[in-house]
């Protein structure tokens, strides 16, 4: 265990034992499948009438349903890298999205590959790309995203794309004889990500659930006789919210509405439909559970198995996107049995038990809970993550809607949430996606009237603002976003776009080198630099930082045909007619720009 926290968490209550399992309930295969921001209140387990969700529902009838599952911060990275380590994010470190799982926490899949295991992952969005370091441990790690019409990658993918690699990846293992109940073929650990239902919804959030399920239920047909000794879990890594308490998305809140997720599991030894309904679990309980009921050894974590119910204990939440996006005041809560502590400028305590919105704030009335609860979480809390650039190097965290790291406030007293949601919600508004055109730039001018130094906002208008044509305008809301310390280079990107307009191809590069200090080997960045010299008429300069964008991004085709440009005007035709074969190799077919290439290709074979 993870010395004080887990022993901290580890709170006297009322419960049952069952005992471990046995060799004859060892699971041969584990299955993690997890489902982006899925409220457990949406599928039909759980009770909605409306939902389509068949293959979800078939996990819990042949199996468990767990009803009161919690994660532990409403962030997609933060989620599963608890999922992963069974550690809550002071543990494992990855506080917010684009911040990195400590090196030397054991992982899930690291434990599963020394056990013998092969090991997969395909993910369907850029928050757990493998720069995260979720990667580690597993033999294959699948998270490369399609590319735009510009060849730039993609933030998220289709369900369907992912299950079709899983698929592909489950069939090249040795098979199990089913004449031989000895022989499973060879052992997997495989974990699922599909991001449908997270936001923007192409179709609504009921239908991109059942889109999930459709494809959950192709990933189960898929495991054959597999199946039967196979351990699936089933799960989300937070909920989402539709205007309770004031938010809209995840992230800004620890209120059950974004912590609680559907948790059903099914596998040998468990028995069928069985219902947990007594007690909290977290998602923090997933990874020591999959590594018992696999037969490894104890999982170094702060959770524990699922079917030991032990003793009750408290559960840790946390969310830094409060401070770390807007410099406002951090949260953490605690819940233990019927309470549920929130840890803010103005604290709160809730009867989760007979008031499960949370909507009637009992701080008052308890002062013996609350005063037990705080002195609790002090001792848990954990040190406050560094303020740390961004691994957003290309600003994919804030096109799913994630806003980005600004500095945190130096002061004593930060702004409680509560009282900005308000900007909150238009912000969430914003970064949804659903909000387009001249709709969005009057949205965020009115964000901006309230909050005018709010780095994302001027960021975002400084982008408005110069794909119309008026870099103008944009220069100053660019300014104001490097102005605000962002940790991330995308306002200088901005800024050398407008800058570059005007021809002023000197000041561009010192603004992206500027950039760069900021995002070291950002390939965005970099690739820039080198079309800079090369709009500026230093050919021979562009060359290095364009092939060392590219080593390190080679889909970056807007840099891979500067490159063939620059090398073609310094009279090295092949190197040049090379480039743009791979260029011409790497576009997708229907990609606009084939034709420019192919005519480049041409030009450089017609001599």
């Amino acid at each position: 265990m993870v010395g004080g926290l887990a022993l901290a968490l580890a709170l006297a209550a009322c419960g049952r034992t069952e005992p471990a399992p046995a060799a004859s309930t060892t699971a041969d295969h584990v299955l993690l499948i997890t489902i982006d921001t899925l409220r457990a209140d949406r599928v039909g387990a759980y009770g909605y009438a409306r939902a389509a969700t068949p293959a979800l529902d078939s996990i819990a009838r042949n199996g468990a349903r767990f009803d009161r599952a919690f994660a532990a911060a409403p962030i997609t990275q933060t989620s599963h890298a608890t999922l992963l380590t069974g550690r809550y994010p002071q543990g494992h470190g990855a506080r917010h999205n684009g911040m990195r799982i400590s090196a030397t926490v054991p992982t899930l899949a690291g434990t599963f590959k020394a056990a013998g295991f092969a090991t997969g992952a395909f993910v369907a969005a850029f928050p757990l790309d493998k720069r995260f370091g979720l990667a580690r441990g597993f033999d294959t790690y699948s998270d490369t995203m399609p590319t735009g019409p510009d060849g730039r990658p993609l933030n998220e993918r289709p369900g369907r794309l992912v299950v079709d690699e899983a698929i592909a990846w489950i069939r090249n293992l040795n098979p199990p004889n089913p004449s031989n109940p000895s022989n499973p073929g060879t052992r997997m650990f495989l974990w699922i990500h599909l991001f449908e239902p997270h936001a923007p919804y192409v179709s609504g959030y009921d239908a991109e659930i059942a889109e999930a399920d459709r494809q959950i239920a192709r990933l189960l047909a898929a495991l054959g006789d597999r199946r039967a000794k196979t351990l699936i879990v089933a799960t989300a890594d937070h909920g989402e919210a539709f205007g309770e308490h004031g938010e809209i998305g995840h992230s800004m809140f620890v209120y059950d509405t974004t912590l609680r997720v559907p948790l059903v599991i099914e596998g040998p030894g468990i028995e069928a439909g069985r219902v947990i309904a007594d007690r909290d679990v977290g998602l923090v309980d997933v990874a020591p559970t999959l590594a018992a009921r696999a037969g490894l050894a104890d999982f170094d974590a702060d959770g524990r198995d699922l079917f030991d119910a032990g003793t009750g204990r408290a559960h840790y939440a946390e969310t830094f996107a409060p401070l770390l996006d807007f410099g406002w005041s951090p949260l953490r809560s605690l819940r233990s049995g019927r309470w549920k502590y929130i840890e803010a400028p103005r604290a709160e305590l809730y009867d989760v038990r007979n008031d499960a919105g949370e909507g009637r704030n009992q701080l008052e009335r308890e002062p013996k809970e609350v005063a037990s609860l705080a002195r609790q979480l002090t001792l848990i809390r954990g040190p406050q993550p560094e303020d740390r650039a961004s691994a957003d190097p290309d600003g994919r965290l804030a096109a799913l809607g994630y806003v980005g790291r600004s500095a945190p406030s130096r002061e004593t007293t930060r702004a409680d949430p509560k009282d900005k949601i308000h900007v909150a919600a238009a912000i969430a508004q914003i970064t949804s996606g659903e909000v387009r055109g001249a709709a969005l730039e009057r949205a965020l001018r009115a964000v901006l009237d309230e909050d005018p130094a709010n780095p994302q906002m001027n960021l975002r208008l400084g982008y408005v603002l110069a794909e119309s044509n008026r870099c103008a305008a944009a220069r100053r809301h660019f300014d104001a976003a490097i102005r605000a310390t962002m940790p991330t280079a995308d306002a200088h990107l901005g800024l050398a776009g407008c800058q570059a307009a005007a021809r002023e191809f000197d000041a561009a590069i010192r603004t992206l080198e500027s950039g760069a200090r900021l995002e070291p080997g950002n390939p965005v960045v970099t690739a820039n630099i080198g079309m800079m010299h090369a709009d500026a008429g230093r050919p021979a300069q562009a060359i290095a930082p364009l092939r060392a964008a590219l080593a390190a991004s080679p889909d970056l085709h807007q840099a891979r045909f500067a490159l063939a440009l620059a090398l073609a005007r310094l009279d090295r035709r092949q190197e040049a007619a090379t480039e743009a074969s791979e260029l011409l190799r790497r576009l997708p077919p229907d990609a606009p720009q084939r034709p420019e290439v192919q005519r480049l290709v041409a030009a450089l074979s017609s001599r």
